[in-house]
């Protein structure tokens, strides 16, 4: 959790450019947020609309009031996918960063409107037991925002069918490493459909993941 400005926006361009450098969007595309708890209520910082991440400072991030949707520091506008960003705080309250970038694998993979089961120890451990596909709908606006709702109340990563990925964590470096560990296992996707084998995990078997104390241990340093 986050509790104060100075840690918030360092961060927030930090992965910043840490997502340009895996060329996780292009230009001026995606956008991200992080929850500042404080005793008056929760201010969301946003990237400002039509900013890069690889020059990005503090000042192309926006604080938005998460209860009045109004912005309280910035000069700037915020992202067109502001109604989406507001909509993860307000559904989950483990939620303190989002995510939303356009990695080319996993907008392939959302052109399929299917759901991703796991298939390895570090998209059950990191992710979760599936990904599912959100239908599409015109970017920005409280439509898209309505469609991701019924997804990520319950998952850690949503596709946005023919426009993203989106991912949330209790703190930016897990919803970074999320979007890593989704378009790496897209990757492999990829790599076993040209060898002809694919084999997802049993219920079983993700269960059998998530017990392990090792992964348990790798998850809690995530979060710190």
């Amino acid at each position: 959790m986050y509790n104060n400005t100075e840690s918030i926006l360092a961060e927030l361009v930090e992965f910043g450019k840490r997502i340009a450098d895996k060329q996780l969007v292009v230009g001026p595309g995606g956008n991200t947020s992080a929850r500042l708890t404080l005793d008056t209520g929760d201010i969301i910082y946003m990237k400002a609309s039509g900013k890069c991440f690889e020059d990005g400072n503090i000042s192309d991030y926006i604080g938005v009031n998460l209860k009045t949707k109004q912005a309280v520091e910035g000069n700037l506008k915020p992202t067109c996918e502001i109604s989406l960003h507001l909509k993860c705080y307000e559904l989950r309250s483990d939620v303190n960063a989002v995510i939303h970038t356009h990695p080319p694998y996993a907008t392939a993979y959302a052109m399929l409107g299917k759901t991703l089961k796991a298939f390895t120890p570090d998209f059950v451990a990191v992710v979760g037991t599936e990904i599912p596909t959100a239908g599409y709908v015109p970017p920005g606006g409280t439509k898209l925002a309505e469609e991701i709702a019924k997804y990520i109340k319950k998952y850690n990563a949503v596709f946005m069918m023919n426009h993203g990925l989106i991912t949330v964590g209790s703190n930016l470096r897990e919803a970074f490493y999320r979007t890593l560990v989704v378009e790496d296992a897209v990757k492999t996707v990829v790599a076993s459909k040209i060898l002809g084998k694919f084999k997802v995990f049993t219920d079983t078997e993700s269960k059998c993941i998530n017990n392990m104390d090792a992964e348990k241990y790798r998850m809690k340093l995530l979060k710190k």
